[in-house]
């Protein structure tokens, strides 16, 4: 197909569309603020020379698991994945902590009496795991490509997260590992379609896994760039776009923003009706990043969860709901529930002689520069790993607010592009079977605020592009000749 393209964004999504676009044949452009390609999506020398550290995304489920990404020679292009002995660890203070085996049968067995309903919850998703994906990734107000599958999904899906762990296992150590997954939707475990976030990463797990980029996270989207490069697409870095009236004339206009900066940019050219929807958007809780350099490993209670890629920190699961009820609330929790990324047990060589990186954040209320955010995260590890301060050779904190200036799509620190309230989830950015289409000619929005939502998936960017080819080629067929 013959014509150009314009993208505002290189995060992962804005890449994936210029991707999908230039493989149909059109000449695309990728404007981009930073002086670096890639969004969220990099890795920097944070804590020193010859340490690498990632700067937003660090553990990737859904990257490993996309459809399109997977369709995409990205290991040419220099992208391996690496695994770590547990995909998920999850610290408790009582008896062992709990640590979750890639292989399903390995899992059940070491869950004791809740081994059984662990596994009769999870053995659907993960055996029909490559008819899920597609479907989970993308609208949900859509005809389904295997409608049995999802309804079988959507049975378990659909209830509250906190509830349903109660009902479904019996002992903390398996309810504990559901609510931290769980946790991801960044919502009160008490709302609907939660549950839907502990199956979904659960089954990841145990499907595809939780893995790691070698070299970290900038080698995902330095070989989704090297793609859109072999298919004639280019990226102008340091160009920051203050108007959409700016942008030169093209075929069609995609844009990896939040409705935020869309509004901004747009000015007067959104009709009314859209606009104020757009101004209706709820953004979610931020994260507070604590990045950290130790003079070796983590020095956990229970020695196993040295081994897990990522560990979530927040106790039981009662502590876990409460500390995220406080985050929504607008609330800064004593205890908050943090994500630990432990790049180095799947990926070795991070740091040099023998140090170690660790990844970490807090949920905390949207926007949030609390000064204290940063020493609650460090008491939750000392809770779980005592002498863990004792290993820190560097820090660096970075609030939510810090986030937002380094990166305009993350408002309030929002590492989703929105909050998922039951109405987001099925309604991003606006109520409509069309999510992707902007009232304005041949215009796309393709960030996380579009379905499927946050993450390093490319699938916003996928299906906006895919929907912007198909209205192209319908304008055309239709345009007086």
């Amino acid at each position: 197909m013959r014509g150009n393209a314009i993208v505002v964004g290189s995060g992962p999504n804005g890449l994936s569309a210029a991707v999908v676009l230039a493989r149909a044949g059109l000449d695309v452009t990728v404007l981009e603020a930073s002086e670096r390609v890639g969004g969220a999506c990099v890795d920097v020398e944070l804590l020193g020379p010859g340490v690498v550290s990632d700067v937003g995304s660090a553990v990737h489920p859904f990257a490993v698991a996309s459809p399109f990404l997977r369709d995409l020679p990205l290991e040419r292009h220099g992208l391996r994945w690496r695994h770590g002995r547990f995909p998920l660890g999850h610290a408790l203070d009582d008896g062992p902590s709990a640590v979750l085996p890639h292989d399903l049968d390995e899992a059940a067995d070491a869950l004791g009496r809740d081994g059984r309903a662990w596994h009769a919850l999870f053995a659907g998703p993960v055996d029909r795991w490559e008819q899920l994906v597609p479907d989970v990734l993308g609208p949900l107000l859509r005809v389904p490509s295997s409608p049995l599958t999802l309804a079988a999904f959507g049975a378990r899906a659909a209830w509250p997260a906190a509830p349903f762990a109660r009902a479904v296992f019996r002992d903390e150590p398996a309810r504990a590992l559901f609510a931290g997954m769980a946790a991801h939707a960044l919502q009160p475990h008490g709302q609907l379609l939660t549950a839907a976030f502990g199956v979904l990463f659960g089954a990841a797990a145990h499907a595809t896994g939780w893995p790691v980029p070698q070299g970290g996270s900038g080698a995902i989207t330095g070989a989704l760039h090297a793609v859109l490069r072999e298919h004639g697409g280019r990226v102008e870095t340091g160009h920051r776009v203050a108007a959409l009236a700016d942008l030169p004339p093209a075929d069609v206009t995609l844009l990896d923003l939040t409705p935020r900066q869309l509004l901004r940019l747009a000015g007067d050219e959104l009709p009314a009706p859209y606009a104020r929807a757009l101004r209706r958007w709820r953004y979610g809780p931020g994260a507070h990043k604590v990045d950290y350099l130790l003079d070796g490993p983590v020095p956990w209670r229970d020695a196993r969860l040295a081994q897990a890629v990522t560990v979530h920190v927040g106790g039981t699961a009662r502590e876990v709901a409460a500390a995220e009820a406080d985050v929504v609330a607008g609330r800064h929790p004593e205890r908050p529930f943090v994500l630990v990324a432990q790049q180095d047990a799947a990926d070795p060589g991070r740091a040099p002689d023998g140090q170690r990186v660790v990844w970490a954040y807090a949920h905390t209320p949207q926007g949030s520069d609390d000064p204290g955010t940063g020493a609650r995260v460090d008491a939750q590890l000392e809770r779980f790993a005592p002498g863990f301060r004792d290993r820190v050779l560097a820090r660096v904190e970075t609030s939510p607010r810090r986030l937002e200036q380094q990166n305009a799509n993350l408002v309030g620190g929002d590492v989703g592009g929105g909050a998922l309230t039951l109405r987001q989830q099925l309604f991003r950015p606006v109520a409509g079977l069309s999510p992707y289409r902007v009232p304005r000619p041949g215009t796309y929005l393709c960030s996380a605020a579009t379905p499927p939502g946050g993450g390093v998936h490319g699938m916003c960017g996928f299906h906006a592009a895919t929907l912007a080819l198909r209205d192209l080629a319908r304008t055309r067929r239709t345009r007086p000749r």
